[in-house]
C-alpha cells in the first residue's frame, strides 16, 4: 500500500506515520537507486521533473550537465573520523589496509554505508607508487610517511625503474574491481593518484616539508635531473591512472597537494607539462572518463591548472568559488570548497551558513560538485558530516 511522504524543508527532516525519518530516507534512496518512478503529487518538494539516481548525479555534474541536487563526496571520506575505520586500524597498519584488497574494499564502503554520498573513492594512498619505483616507504606513528632512501643525486634518479602498475600496484587495482562489484551501480567509484610535483617532493624530501628546500634545490640547481625525475614519475602516474580506469574506476582525481608552494611561473616551467602528460596517459584507457585536477594553494595559478588538464578543477577554501570559476571559465566543472576546519569545529548552524554561502555563489550553475577544500580531519564528528550532506542535498530544493 502506498503511503504519502511529505518533506518539511524548513527542518530538513522527513516524516512518515509509523516510521523514523532515517528509515524513510533509506527507502527513498533505494527507490532512486532502482530508478523507480515516483508520483510527483505525493512529494512537496521543488525538484526538477526527474530525480536522478545517485549513479548518475556525480558523473553528470563532472560533465557540466544539469542535476536534480548538488552532488557531494568528501576527500578522505574513508578514514580516522569513523569508528569503523579506527577499529580496523587497531588490528592493521595503514599499508596492510591498502595492500589487502578485501580490507581496502571494506574501508572504501564504510562511508557509503554510513552516509548519503554521491561517489565512492577507492581507499589507497598517493605514496605506494613510489615503492614500485624502488623507494622504501614506511608510515611511522607520530611522524607520518617516511621515505628511508630519498632521492638526492643523479644516480638516485637513474636507479628509479618504472614498471607497469599491474605489477607494482595490483592490490589497489584488485580493490577497485571488488569495490565496483560491491557497489553494484549505487554510486560511481573514483580512482586517484598523486601528481608529479607532490610525489617528487615526497621522494626528494623523504617526508613532509614546510619549505621544500631539497626539492626546489634540485629543481633550480639541476634542472636536467629534475626533468628526468619528473618524466619517470609522470609515466608511472599516468599508467597507474590508466590501469585504475581499466579496472573499473568511473572518474579519476589527480592530487597535487603541495603545488601551492610554487610560483605560477615555476609551475608553468617545471610542472605543468608533466601533469598534462600524466592526464593524457590516463585517458588512453577511456578518453571520456572524467578527470578531477585538485591542488591546494592554487588561487594564483588556476588558469594554469586548467591548462594542465582536467574536466573538473578542485578548489580549496582560500578563494571564493565563484571567483575561481570566473578565472577558470565555464569550459570546466568545479569542485569544492568548504574549509575542513569548519566541518570539524564549527556548530552545525555555522556549517550550514558557510555551506549556503558556497552554494549561493554557485547559483545553481551546472557543473559543481560539493567537497571540502582538502581532506576531512580525523577529529570531525560524524553527525556534522551527516548534517553537511543533508544540507547540500536539500539546499537548492528549498529555494
Amino acid at each position: 500500500m502506498s503511503v504519502p511522504v511529505t518533506y518539511n524543508m524548513k527542518n530538513s527532516v522527513i516524516f512518515k506515520s509509523g516510521l523514523s525519518w532515517q528509515t524513510i530516507d533509506k527507502i527513498i534512496i533505494g527507490l532512486r537507486f532502482r530508478g523507480e518512478e515516483q508520483n510527483s503529487s505525493s512529494l512537496n518538494r521543488k525538484h526538477p521533473p526527474s530525480i536522478l539516481s545517485q549513479a548518475d548525479r556525480f558523473l553528470q555534474a563532472c560533465r557540466r550537465q544539469p542535476v536534480d541536487t548538488t552532488p557531494i563526496w568528501l576527500m578522505r571520506q574513508a578514514g580516522r573520523y569513523m569508528a569503523e575505520y579506527r577499529a580496523l586500524r587497531e588490528r592493521y597498519s595503514i599499508l596492510e589496509l591498502i595492500k589487502t584488497p578485501d580490507l581496502a574494499t571494506e574501508v572504501t564502503l564504510q562511508p557509503i554505508n554510513a552516509f548519503d554520498l554521491d561517489a565512492a573513492i577507492i581507499f589507497a594512498d598517493i605514496l605506494p607508487i613510489l615503492e614500485g619505483l624502488g623507494l622504501n616507504l614506511e608510515f611511522i606513528k607520530g611522524d607520518g610517511p617516511v621515505i628511508h632512501n630519498p632521492i638526492r643525486t643523479a644516480d638516485d634518479i637513474a636507479a628509479l625503474t618504472v614498471r607497469p602498475a599491474e605489477e607494482t600496484l595490483g592490490f589497489t587495482l584488485q580493490a577497485i574491481r571488488q569495490t565496483k562489484q560491491a557497489l553494484n551501480g549505487k554510486v560511481p567509484l573514483i580512482g586517484f593518484s598523486g601528481a608529479p610535483f607532490t610525489l617528487a617532493s615526497y621522494a626528494i624530501e623523504g617526508g613532509s616539508s614546510r619549505n621544500y628546500l631539497n626539492a626546489k634545490g634540485l629543481m633550480y640547481d639541476q634542472p636536467d635531473q629534475w626533468h628526468i625525475l619528473m618524466s619517470k614519475l609522470t609515466e608511472a602516474i599516468g599508467d597507474y591512472l590508466r590501469a585504475q580506469a581499466e579496472a573499473g574506476a568511473q572518474a579519476l582525481q589527480l592530487f597535487d597537494s603541495w603545488i601551492g608552494s610554487l610560483s605560477p611561473a615555476d609551475y608553468r616551467t617545471y610542472v605543468l607539462p608533466y601533469s598534462k602528460r600524466a592526464i593524457e596517459i590516463a585517458r588512453t584507457a577511456n578518453a571520456d572518463i572524467p578527470v578531477i585536477h585538485f591542488g591546494t594553494g592554487t588561487a594564483g595559478m588556476l588558469p594554469l591548472i586548467k591548462e594542465a588538464g582536467g574536466d573538473v578543477i578542485g578548489v580549496d577554501w582560500r578563494i571564493n568559488i565563484d571567483t575561481a570559476w570566473q578565472m577558470l571559465g565555464d569550459e570546466v566543472a568545479v569542485q569544492g570548497n568548504l574549509d575542513p576546519v569548519i566541518l570539524a569545529t564549527a556548530p552545525i548552524p555555522e556549517i550550514e551558513r558557510q555551506t549556503a554561502r558556497i552554494l549561493q555563489q554557485i547559483n545553481k550553475q551546472p557543473g559543481h560538485i560539493f567537497n571540502l577544500g582538502h581532506g576531512i580531519l580525523k577529529t570531525t564528528p560524524i553527525e556534522k558530516v551527516a548534517a553537511l550532506i543533508d544540507f547540500v542535498h536539500t539546499y537548492q530544493n528549498s529555494n
